[in-house]
């Protein structure tokens, strides 16, 4: 059985607010989440917001079939769509790590996964940035030197203050459906007065490369393997 719920754009992001929420209250140890989109957006920053081109940017944006949605973590613009899952990963480190690092052994925890599931598949994993890929970060996760999956996180104080709290979120391409994608970043970009211009041979889907039926089965298991090895759950 797929790990996968369908959701809208808007209700996923939502949905990884309440799930960090609720480890914030302390529900439950950790949270883990995969969720594909029913329908499509351009999810970026908040603080794209107070560009002066932004609501004209919108507007174009939205009248070529992709309105735009603000989001909590920082970057910059990302299409969501049916070809996109949604990895959110929510834990408290154990207090034995300290804060430091607690950043990037975030991302490493989300990216290792990743990276474990392509090995097994016989691809070339790796970490790091790809010129003319969208939210370009040193945390993406390539395959065979391509963008596959996109990463962000944030971090809150749990309730009482007792200790910090992470969503450590992926964004990974399954499908092919870079082109479209590309247009749609570049569009919003132009429109908002923005330099930054992106390519579709930047980004590879996983299926594109393996077409392997099972493999968000695999990845949730090896979540749920990490978490319950680090938090002794």
């Amino acid at each position: 059985m797929s790990p996968v719920i369908s959701l809208a754009v808007e209700a996923g992001l939502q949905a990884e607010q309440d799930l960090l929420a609720s480890i914030c209250a302390g529900d439950a140890e950790f949270g883990l989440l995969f969720w594909q989109p029913n329908d499509r957006a351009l999810v970026m920053p908040r603080r794209l917001s107070r560009l002066a081109g932004f609501e004209h940017a919108s507007d174009v944006s939205a009248a070529h079939g992709w309105p735009v949605l603000l989001r909590e973590t920082g970057g910059e613009p990302v299409p969501q769509s049916t070809a996109t899952v949604n990895i959110a990963l929510v834990y408290a480190p154990p207090r034995s790590e300290g804060d430091h690092g607690r950043i990037e052994t975030g991302y490493r925890r989300l990216c290792d996964p990743i990276c474990q599931l392509l090995d097994e598949l016989g691809g070339v994993a790796s970490l790091g940035e790809v010129e003319g890929a969208f939210c370009d970060g040193r945390f993406n996760v390539n395959l065979d030197g391509r963008k596959m999956v996109g990463t962000a996180q944030r971090w809150r104080q749990s309730k009482g203050g007792q200790r910090p709290v992470g969503l450590v979120h992926g964004a990974l391409l399954l499908e092919n459906e870079r082109e479209s994608m590309v247009a749609a970043v570049n569009r919003f970009n132009e429109a908002c007065g923005l330099e930054q211009r992106v390519r579709a041979e930047s980004h590879i889907a996983l299926h594109e490369k393996f077409p392997a039926p099972h493999v968000l089965e695999r990845l949730e298991a090896l979540y749920r393997k990490l978490l319950i090895e680090l938090l002794g759950v």
